[in-house]
């Protein structure tokens, strides 16, 4: 099973004892890459994700619900103590759409819900939009390696 942590020890731990009690294989593709880099090339790669969630102390208010983009990227190199992956809980995302993904989630209605520290994007209607599938044996868009 594939998981996306980049160096937290205790979820690699925990990852690992549940693969092995299900006998199969953990893989942590980003373990311990830049965080940065990370998000760069998740942004560069044609990825689409929105900020859902984050603690009210790291993340503004103004963020919830808008992308993960490179302006995005510039204003977490502007708050200290905020990892840029928020691997930490500082702030969560949703991945709406990319070039892996048949198709791409429009959210049409939201709004911003605040509980006790965190701020949450309540999405209350979306559509999706199908992308034409790619034809048996046809071109499959390839990632670059971070």
């Amino acid at each position: 099973m594939v998981f996306g942590d980049i160096y937290l020890d205790e979820h690699l731990h925990w990852v690992e004892g549940v693969c092995n009690d299900l006998g199969i294989k953990a893989l942590e593709p980003l373990w311990e890459r830049n965080t940065e880099d990370v998000l760069r090339a998740f942004i560069n790669e044609g990825f689409k994700a929105v900020v859902i969630s984050g603690q009210s102390r790291s993340i503004d208010r103004e963020w919830i619900g808008r992308p993960v983009d490179m302006q995005f990227l510039q204003y977490l190199k502007t708050k200290p103590g905020v990892d840029i992956c928020g691997e930490n809980g500082e702030y969560h995302t949703l991945v709406l759409g990319g070039p892996l993904f048949n198709g791409e989630i429009k959210i049409t209605a939201s709004e911003i819900v605040e509980k006790d520290g965190y701020l949450f994007l309540d999405i209350r209607e979306f559509v999706i939009h199908e992308r034409a599938r790619v034809p048996q044996g046809g071109d499959v868009p390839q990632l670059t390696t971070i």
